[in-house]
């Protein structure tokens, strides 16, 4: 039986993700990647992404958690 202290230093879970990268999401919306990032930067409310790309204020909202959470790409390794 392998003992927790076995494990330190080493990743417990595989270099990738089932999580979609921010990019992917917008490409799936068509929206332009660089833009939305750029909106993110300059601190647009979800109101107005949701008005500059014909989306609702919910997605718009959606995209910045994801951002907020995972970043630009989502593939995070464990090592």
């Amino acid at each position: 039986m392998k003992h927790e202290n076995e494990f330190e230093g080493k990743g417990r879970f595989p270099p990738w993700s089932r999580i979609p990268s921010l990019k992917e999401m917008a490409e799936e919306m068509e929206i332009d990647h660089d833009a939305l990032v750029d909106c993110f930067a300059q601190q647009y409310s979800d109101e107005e992404i949701a008005a500059r790309f014909n989306i609702s204020s919910q997605v718009a909202n959606s995209l910045r958690e994801h951002f907020l959470k995972y970043g630009i790409g989502s593939v995070m390794g464990g090592d």
